[in-house]
């Protein structure tokens, strides 16, 4: 049996979530490697139940974790291959996220510059299926790496396995927290071609006077753009896009856009739409507008705050309020993105 990794007691999480909220860890162990976790599953660790924990830019925690936290520092940032069609590239699942894209772009392997910026570490990209600017990583994908926390299995996990889908995988809902993902590989085209589908890139490219943008402009426009409308979780706690952009079949769309024709819709490829949750939101009152410490940015909408002192309780209540509004006025249910964690419960609004 491998050495297991140290185990600390009482460990504060408001460093380790980007929305600093106040809570504490039962026990935390910091995983650098798949053998880590699977050395604690040996020991018996984990028979009090464990929460794995990223970059803690998709997690709300309600309450503290009476549990083991399963810290992800699996590093590692690799070619695996260079194929006649594209570069096989392998990163560790404790990798900043965009730190990748910016790394293979540096190594002129483009295809995740529409993906800049986005917060989390590279293990957390496939749970989520993170997506940008008309770019999901699914669509970049190859394989993954990950230990089964409750059989000590080690799999790789091919891009049909996953059950990639829109800000969804099969890692998420009732496998949540069973598989620990150690390294993820993507496979990079040597044919690009940019996608500027998003109306915000392809303006912010042609304010720069770029009419034939390589890759790296690409990122450095949506950085840009992200900037100005995203609030930096160092200064102003925050996870991100807080709702999914919800999805309406043909006949649903269609007798929405009969209503509001003004709203944003993005047609998909099989006849549904993907609404702007912002829009719905802002339409709702609720940019700029605060309940108690926590409240909707004032450059957009979908993404809500932590003005100061913030518990979890208050980001859930905030939620659920404007889940509510948006229900009563467009009859339309808004997802959160984020994880919620109290305790050994893992909950959604």
């Amino acid at each position: 049996m491998a050495s297991q990794p140290k185990i600390d007691s009482d460990v504060p999480l408001g460093p380790l979530n980007t929305f600093g909220l106040p809570a504490r860890a039962r026990h935390l162990a910091r995983i650098d490697s798949l053998d880590d976790a699977r050395a604690l599953l040996e020991a018996g660790a984990l028979t009090g139940g464990h929460q794995i924990l990223g970059g803690g830019s998709n997690t709300i925690f309600e309450d503290d974790v009476d549990a083991l936290v399963l810290r992800i520092s699996i590093r590692g940032r690799r070619l695996v291959a260079g194929e006649h069609d594209a570069w096989l590239v392998e990163a560790g699942g404790g990798e900043d996220w965009h730190g990748l894209v910016r790394w293979t772009l540096e190594r002129g392997w483009p295809g995740l510059e529409n993906l800049s910026l986005i917060p989390g570490t590279v293990g957390a990209a496939p749970i989520q299926n993170i997506g940008a600017y008309g770019v999901e990583m699914a669509e970049r994908f190859d394989s993954l790496e990950a230990l089964d926390l409750v059989t000590g299995e080690f799999r790789r996990f091919a891009r049909d396995e996953c059950g990639f889908g829109y800000r969804d995988s099969i890692f998420k809902g009732a496998r949540q927290g069973r598989w620990l993902i150690g390294s993820v590989r993507f496979r990079l085209p040597r044919e690009w071609r940019p996608n500027l589908g998003y109306q915000d890139l392809a303006r912010e490219l042609r304010t720069l006077g770029v009419a034939q943008p390589e890759p790296r402009q690409v990122s450095d426009a949506i950085v840009a753009i992200r900037r100005r409308k995203l609030p930096d979780p160092a200064q102003l706690g925050n996870a991100g896009s807080f709702f999914k952009n919800p999805v309406l079949g043909a006949d649903a769309l269609a007798e929405f856009r009969a209503r509001w024709p003004e709203a944003p819709a993005y047609p998909q490829a099989d006849g549904s739409g993907k609404l702007a949750a912002g829009w719905l939101i802002e339409r709702c009152g609720w940019k700029g507008r605060d309940l108690g410490p926590v409240g909707a940015y004032e450059k957009q909408a979908l993404v809500l705050v932590n003005r100061g002192g913030a518990r979890g309780a208050d980001v859930r209540r905030t939620a659920e309020a404007i889940r509510s509004d948006v229900r009563a006025r467009f009859g339309i249910e808004l997802e959160a993105e984020p994880v919620f964690v109290g305790g050994s419960e893992r909950r959604r609004p």
